[in-house]
């Protein structure tokens, strides 16, 4: 036990709040390790990242696009461990390079996101007024239309405006910049609302007001006074943005507005299975690219919750 003086008025912490006081970062690791549901979320995401990193030094590009029509629809062999599609491609390999497409999708849609929200509700909620206003209403509107149909709209109208592009030694079809960009700019406004209720509470606080009185500029204090103290909703919102954008990207891909040929991702080759009878004569075909949306989508609403109750100060009840 340790006792602190406060205002003479002696206080008397225990071990664990006064490790809480001295190191925040470690009290949240802690929460973040007695959370179950995120140990098993990170463990799981883990193994698809791995899976798909380590089966990049196994099988290239050109395994994954490499097509046979003698073997097509073969179903799981020791040959090729989760089958072949309906030209005779391998499955496995096309589900380690679909899933670095989904997940990179998901990244980057999510920064995007990010970027557009806290930047739209900080600004909101600290200048307030007819900035405030606009600023919302367009949220308002942004979220009146249904997102899915948005993106569908705009990915068929620029789907194949983009020529492919080389990076990395990969090729990808513009269409993934065309989804990455359209699920960023139709997913920030949830966040958004989040940052500038955030905003509003902690502008009018001790040490913002005292920044202001010193004459440090706006910008100055949005940035490194307000935003710190707002970043464990940015945080969360980001993680599970990652899932909704892997999910996007799925629906679109599944209904042939996605990620277009001859890049690979985890939502268009389910698409193919639809076709053909495949679903009912080849469940391969669908399982494994089902199986790992479901595993990853899955494993980051878990992280999602756990660091949810991490960050959360009162939570050490609750975890």
């Amino acid at each position: 036990m340790t006792t602190v003086d406060a205002a003479s008025t002696p206080v008397t912490l225990s071990s664990e709040e006064v490790e809480a006081v001295r190191s925040p970062l470690l009290t949240v690791l802690r929460r973040l390790i007695r959370h179950r549901a995120a140990v098993f979320g990170f463990i799981l995401l883990g193994l698809v990242i791995g899976y798909i990193v380590v089966g990049s030094f196994v099988f290239s590009e050109a395994d994954a696009n490499f097509n046979d029509t003698s073997i097509r629809l073969q179903p799981p062999s020791v040959e090729h461990l989760f089958g072949t599609d309906r030209i005779g491609r391998d499955i496995m390999a096309r589900t380690i390079y679909g899933g670095q497409i989904s997940l990179l999708i998901g990244v980057l849609a999510m920064l995007v996101e990010v970027m557009l929200g806290t930047a739209i509700g900080a600004v909101a909620g600290f200048y307030g007024g007819l900035i405030d206003a606009i600023l919302m209403r367009l949220t308002e509107a942004m979220l009146s239309i249904p997102s899915l149909l948005l993106l569908l709209v705009l990915s068929k109208f620029f789907g194949n405006k983009i020529p492919t592009v080389e990076m990395f030694g990969r090729s990808f079809s513009g269409s993934v910049i065309v989804i990455i960009i359209i699920i960023g700019l139709t997913s920030w406004m949830g966040l958004a609302r989040i940052v500038r209720s955030n905003v509003l509470s902690l502008k009018e606080t001790e040490f913002v007001l005292a920044a202001r009185a010193l004459g440090v500029p706006n910008r100055l204090i949005i940035w490194s006074h307000i935003l710190p103290n707002t970043m464990a909703s940015v945080i969360v919102a980001a993680t599970l943005g990652v899932a909704g954008a892997i999910l996007a990207e799925a629906y679109v891909s599944f209904l042939g507005l996605g990620v277009q040929a001859p890049t690979a991702s985890w939502g268009n080759m389910l698409t193919e299975a639809q076709e053909f009878q495949i679903i009912k004569d080849a469940p391969w075909y669908w399982f494994f690219p089902g199986v790992f949306i479901l595993l990853t989508v899955l494993s980051i609403n878990f992280v999602g919750d756990g660091l949810r109750d991490a960050l959360d100060p009162y939570s050490d009840k609750k975890v």
